[in-house]
């Protein structure tokens, strides 16, 4: 008798330790099986913020487009006034070689003027950090820089560098100059007072603190500043071409919006104006892409979008 009471005892408390160590194997199992029963829910097309970042801007185009063709067929304007659309896409194909080899020319011109700016401003904006005098001493001069008109400047540089690529580089990188120097130095700036102090307690060299800490807290800021000296340098490549008034075969999408100008060829202008403008876009995505690349997995101005 005592001895199947003492089995029934040790089943009853061995019983529940068993439940305990089965129960994560239960809980998981069912688990699985209301995944599998309850229906995953799908969010619509057009209510997913990546769609949407895509379709209204190109629905607001196509509106603005489609208005724009009205208006000028409505009216009768004619084309030495306001093309329309439709015209100005026949003129795109038509002169699609002159067009886009004037592009290439803008392109490149656009792209080394961006370059050397990045690399400029990086080299300043460190040189900035290193000590605030040397940033009180100097930034009144990057600011000079930005205030002062490309087109009065761009004459003098032209007449100083024989070669017009160069003088042209030249005189869009300083136009793309100071939002690198301004956003890179803000950010190098901008550093944890914590992060900063710790690095000091561990007697972090200036190089350390630089590569570790600085840089890596600038990115936001640097990547901002990206954006928007690409677009700057654009600019300042086409201003260029307008003051060195380059022709012939090498020359870009100024020359031919002033040699369309000349000839009252206006839909050929909106045409050069229009590659311009999605030039512009297209190096903006590009800028955002990378800074998508280079933040997405670990920034909140990245994380946080969808």
């Amino acid at each position: 008798m005592s001895a199947v009471i003492s089995e029934s005892s040790t089943a009853a408390t061995t019983t529940p330790a068993a439940a305990s160590a089965a129960s994560p194997t239960l809980q998981a199992s069912v688990a699985a099986a209301a995944r599998k029963v309850a229906p995953v829910r799908r969010v619509p097309l057009l209510q997913q913020p990546r769609v949407q970042r895509v379709f209204y801007p190109l629905l607001v185009g196509v509106v603005l487009i489609a208005l724009w063709q009205w208006v000028v067929t409505a009216m009768e304007l004619p084309p030495y006034l306001v093309p329309s659309p439709f015209l100005m896409m026949q003129t795109l194909v038509k002169d699609c070689v002159p067009l886009g080899m004037a592009l290439l020319v803008t392109l490149k011109i656009t792209v080394l003027s961006f370059f050397v700016a990045t690399v400029a401003g990086v080299l300043i904006s460190f040189l900035f950090v290193q000590s605030k005098r040397i940033e009180t001493a100097l930034f009144p001069y990057a600011v000079l820089l930005q205030v002062t008109p490309i087109v009065a400047v761009a004459p003098l540089i032209i007449i100083w560098v024989k070669n017009p690529t160069a003088a042209m580089t030249v005189c869009a990188a300083l136009v793309a100059l100071f939002p690198i120097i301004a956003n890179t130095t803000l950010g190098l700036r901008s550093i944890d007072p914590d992060l900063q102090s710790y690095f000091k307690l561990n007697r972090a060299t200036r190089w350390q603190q630089l590569v570790r800490l600085r840089i890596p807290s600038a990115l936001p800021y640097f990547f901002g500043g990206l954006r928007i000296s690409s677009g700057l340098a654009l600019i300042g490549a086409v201003v260029a071409e307008f003051v060195a008034g380059t022709g012939g075969s090498g020359a870009g999408l100024a020359y031919q919006i002033l040699q369309a100008g000349f000839q009252l060829n206006i839909p050929r202008m909106f045409a050069a104006l229009l590659l311009i403008s999605l030039t512009g876009v297209a190096l903006f995505a590009l800028m955002a892409w990378l800074s998508k690349l280079a933040l997405g997995s670990w920034h909140a101005s990245e994380l946080s979008q969808d």
